[in-house]
């Protein structure tokens, strides 16, 4: 079985706030953990000192996280995020993909100028060189 790090939603309604777990991949989102490794509160806190940014609390065991990891825990996407904060794993990036159908359109498009810039070059160039005899 597939083992992953993920999130388990506690707290109140529109209060929420996550344990950061590792279960099984198939098991439901709340179901009993194999291990709680950190907690997350995504409700941004105002600073201590009443200045700066306002910031969230993220607690984590990182010698266990390191050791999920070490023996092939899959992270989901928000706990990748997490894990990238703390230097554990590299970001992940999104790859913004255009579908093969407006990808055909877009360079069929660019095709169509190259031509008409193409004519309009060689259009002005014989008309320049050709001269009328009365």
């Amino acid at each position: 079985m597939v083992v992953r790090l993920r999130l388990a939603r506690f707290g109140a309604r529109n209060r929420p706030l996550y344990n950061i777990v590792v279960s099984q991949a198939r098991t439901a989102r709340n179901s009993k953990p194999m291990e709680i490794i950190g907690t997350y509160d995504p409700i941004p806190k105002p600073a201590p000192d009443g200045e700066g940014k306002p910031f969230k609390d993220i607690q984590l065991d990182i010698t266990r996280a390191k050791y999920w990891l070490g023996v092939g825990a899959q992270p989901s996407d928000p706990v990748w995020r997490l894990l990238a904060m703390f230097g554990l794993i590299e970001p992940q990036w999104k790859v913004v993909r255009i579908p093969a159908q407006q990808e055909d359109k877009a360079l069929y498009e660019k095709v169509q100028k190259v031509k008409l810039i193409a004519d309009g070059a060689s259009k002005t160039t014989s008309t320049t060189s050709t001269t009328t005899t009365s």
